[in-house]
């Protein structure tokens, strides 16, 4: 069974009613439908795409494209996920246990299992390891990068803008600016909005995470044309490894890679 056809006979629970439905419901007549497997919703990689795909709504809709996400959770963890990621509701989906990326064959992430413990525990091991670049290749390149700054990346703080991130104070575009200037992403940028999704999940840590044996699960991106072709993919081998660009993950949206009768183009596996 292809890709496109396992999705559209899938169905979950939608966040924003609690209907069971297909999740590609709503989106089957649009230019380009964007079809993305989130791990588990308080996953870092999940709250930093949501952020993105914020960022470049309007881009997003002047491109004609629909965005349809399953994350691991259930509707809780999607409703929190939504409050604060500004992600619309009748756009996700909730998988509790991540049936769907096991259907999908997409990376489980590092599964050592030590004799004795619960599934739940060996999660939270693996889970560690990952975070330390054990079994999730480019983790920490990618967390230094978030501290050092990244002058391929666009600026990530408005000018305007007003950051509270605890325990740090409220940090104003100004201290970034100190830092490294504007107009791209200065030293500690990324870092401080990084911080500020540990802090949302760790303070709703039982609502993001129901259940801990599905914390080390990858997720995918999928983009199909308005014939249903598979023209983009990107399977997730790390944590903070969600794009194959993470200076800036959207790039494979460009007008260039996603026309109709583009060839698939594959993510980059490593």
């Amino acid at each position: 069974m292809n890709i496109r056809t396992l999705l559209s006979q899938t169905e979950r629970q939608r966040v924003s009613d609690g209907a069971v439905l297909p999740i590609l419901n709503g989106c089957e007549s649009s230019t380009r439908q964007l079809v993305l497997l989130l791990p588990q919703l308080g996953d870092f990689d999940s709250l930093e795409y949501a952020w993105w795909l914020r960022r470049d709504a309007q881009r997003l809709e002047a491109q004609g494209i629909t965005i349809c996400a399953v994350g691991i959770g259930d509707r809780s963890s999607g409703q929190r996920f939504c409050g604060y990621t500004g992600f619309p509701s009748d756009c996700l989906f909730v998988d509790p246990t991540g049936e769907l990326h096991q259907q999908l064959d997409l990376y489980p992430g590092l599964s050592l299992k030590l004799p004795g413990l619960s599934a739940a525990t060996n999660a939270y091991l693996n889970l560690l390891f990952m975070c330390a670049g054990i079994g999730s290749p480019g983790t920490l390149a990618e967390v230094w990068r978030g501290y050092r700054g990244d002058a391929r990346a666009p600026q990530l703080i408005g000018d305007d803008e007003i950051i509270q991130a605890f325990p740090l104070p409220p940090l104003r575009d100004s201290t970034f600016q100190w830092a490294g200037g504007k107009g791209f992403q200065r030293p500690f940028e990324l870092a401080t909005l990084r911080l500020r999704n540990m802090g949302e999940v760790l303070s709703h840590w039982k609502t993001y995470v129901p259940n801990a044996a599905y914390l080390t699960q990858r997720g995918a991106t999928f983009l199909f044309n308005a014939q249903g072709d598979l023209v983009y993919e990107h399977r997730d081998r790390a944590i903070l490894g969600f794009a194959d660009d993470m200076s800036n993950p959207l790039t494979f949206l460009s007008s260039e890679m996603t026309a109709d009768g583009d060839s698939l183009r594959h993510g980059d596996m490593q």
